[in-house]
Parts: C-alpha cells; structure tokens; sequence
C-alpha cells in the first residue's frame, strides 16, 4: 500500500525534506483547517485534468484529505499517471489534528 502516517509527514517536514503536500479536500473544508504550503487541488478537479499539480513526476507527493480516503484514491490516480512517489496521509488531517497538532481546528 502506498499510505504514510502523520508521524512521519511531521519527521519529513521537520528534517526539511524535499516533500509536496497535495490537499484534495474542498474549498469549504480548507477554510476550517489547513496545512501551511500545500498545493490545494479538489479531487474532483485533478481526476477531470481541471487543474493539474505544480509537482514534478519524479518530486515524493503526500496526498491528504479529512479522513484519507479521497487522498488514497487521488494518490492511486497520479501513480497510474507517472507519478510514481504519491503517497495518501493516513487518517488525513482528521489524524493530524489529533496526534499531530491539537491546535488545529476539527471538522
């Protein structure tokens, strides 16, 4: 499975490693909670080629949503189109609120 945990999205960024936040969550959900530089694409934009993302092929993409099912879909959907390091956040930032930064506002 290609999924990641919050944790290490958080050791990732925390080492400075070159990583490409993609969110996929609708407008209305960023507007309660976000993470600070993420690409925001809604899924349903990306799957139609609406928007495309601004990351590189090769570039390592951490997909992520609320709970991290749209993500895992959205993830499955660039590596089937040569984006072969996508990886979905799990528990999305439903997990990362709770066990990353409690700070954060929950939807």
């Amino acid at each position: 499975m290609f999924e990641v945990s919050v944790e290490e999205v958080k050791r990732l960024l925390d080492a400075d490693q070159p990583i490409w936040l993609l969110d996929v969550r609708e407008p209305q959900e960023l507007a309660i909670c976000a993470l600070p530089g993420a690409e925001h694409i809604p899924m349903l934009h990306l799957f139609t080629g609406t928007v495309q993302t601004k990351a590189q092929q090769d570039d390592p993409i951490i997909v992520f949503c609320h709970h991290g099912i749209r993500s895992l879909e959205a993830a499955q959907y660039l590596r089937i189109n040569g984006y072969g390091n996508a990886f979905s956040m799990s528990g999305g930032v439903h997990a990362w609120a709770a066990r990353v930064d409690p700070s954060m506002n929950r939807y």
